[in-house]
């Protein structure tokens, strides 16, 4: 693959099952919004997750489409789908048929073994990289073993395996090494990218999902159109400047440093991205399901506990995970998304108490002041960013974009 490759079709196919996937995550988790779904069901993206990155490595390596990385691909999207029908049963069995905690387990050990053996294929001729793959397969196996053991136990116990297992695989990650290839930092880039595009998606559904069998009305349309504002502005947060400024520090980056970016900002940190995108979705569900009159509920209602955490909750994390992934990749912090994952937290007791339209127009309210304020105080930066129209010479700070003001750069 050349340093200019873009995602194939193929892997477009392959990120379609994930979308269905979170839609089951977030349907499983609504159906009982508790805090040991939240757990589980963050540990349940998890699990996805690292499946998912997997072939993101894999496919920037080589052509995803091209010979027996094409059947194998589609042999991983089954893998997944069957995996993503059996989330309900993940951790506690539904009576009748197959039992369901251990076809997971079993589905995760198919995908992570055809993902192992097709990157053996792939580094044939490359030594060191198949020296890799031998010190990160231990952990593979060590994560499957668990989570087949934590499918005969229950309750905390099994959660516990659950968070074991993970832990062990990505700690095995780490300690595996960094002798990984990475051929196209603008494919691994726009890979991440796509997925960030998927989990919005997600929240978009859920707005739809949440008022589907009720009659529409002017709070729905209004709701709905708040839910939306929520999920353009952190689109907004990801893709309007960071992730370019990200890209660019990917892709100068050489040796091992490139690759501890990619593991750090990518497979690492977009993680709790996606899973606070996911608790959004939850939230804005249960909102429009509110403010629709579903369930009982009338138009007065306030939304509370679970539901309610995960609305502000979810938001935060998926701030607080950004302003680390920039942070990582170009040490510089985003105070104000900072502040602002701070006052989310700090207003959830007090809203907890008004309409559950009212609490999801004061997120949007919020986000829509962070999106402006931050487009405002770097309007000059930002062009340069955007518009490329900023020699490579005039980075005076040691490889980063020109600052700010006050010396930081657009977020």
């Amino acid at each position: 693959m050349g340093e200019k490759a873009s995602v194939t079709p193929l892997e477009l196919f392959f990120d379609l099952v994930f979308v269905f996937a979170l839609t089951r995550v977030t349907d499983w988790m609504a159906d009982d919004p508790s805090v040991e779904s939240l757990v589980r069901g963050a540990l349940i993206l998890t699990v996805l997750w690292w499946t998912w990155v997997g072939y993101a490595w894999l496919g920037n390596v080589a052509k995803a489409d091209e010979g027996i990385l094409r059947v194998g691909m589609f042999v991983a999207t089954a893998g997944v789908f069957v995996g993503a029908i059996t989330i309900p049963e993940a951790f506690d069995d539904l009576p009748g048929g197959l039992y369901g905690p251990v076809v997971f387990a079993v589905c995760y050990f198919v995908v992570r073994a055809v993902h192992i053996a097709l990157f053996w294929v792939v580094a044939r001729e490359d030594p060191m990289l198949r020296r890799q793959v031998a010190r990160f397969l231990p952990s593979m196996l060590a994560g499957t073993i668990l989570l087949l053991v934590a499918s005969e136990t229950e309750g905390w116990v099994q959660t516990l395996l659950w968070v074991a297992a993970l832990l062990g695989d990505y700690l095995g990650t780490v300690l595996s090494g960094t002798d990984w290839r990475l051929a196209s930092a603008s494919h691994f880039a726009e890979r991440h990218g796509l997925i960030i595009i998927v989990a919005l998606g997600e929240s978009v559904v859920s707005i739809g999902i949440g008022v589907a069998a009720l009659p529409i009305s002017w709070p729905i349309i209004i709701a709905s159109a708040l839910g939306l504002t929520v999920v353009a502005a952190l689109w907004w947060a990801y893709f309007d400047v960071t992730s370019l400024l990200a890209e660019h520090e990917l892709a100068s980056a050489v040796g091992e440093r490139q690759i501890r970016l990619a593991r750090g900002c990518y497979s690492f940190l977009h993680l709790p991205m996606v899973i606070g995108i996911i608790m959004l979705s939850l939230g804005l569900k249960k909102v429009l399901l509110y403010v629709g009159g579903g369930e009982e509920h009338s138009l007065s209602d306030p939304i509370y506990g679970v539901p309610l955490a995960a609305l502000y909750g979810g938001t935060a994390l998926y701030l607080l995970a950004h302003v680390w992934f920039k942070w990582y990749a170009m040490h510089e912090l985003s105070r104000a998304r900072i502040a602002v994952a701070v006052v989310l937290l700090a207003v959830t007791p007090l809203v907890a108490s008004i309409p559950a339209l009212a609490t999801l127009a004061v997120l949007a309210v919020v986000l829509v002041a962070m999106v402006g304020w931050e487009t405002h105080r770097y309007a000059e930066l930002r062009h340069h960013v955007r518009h490329g129209d900023h020699p490579s010479g005039s980075r005076g700070d040691g490889g980063h974009p020109p600052a700010g003001h006050d010396g930081h750069p657009a977020t």
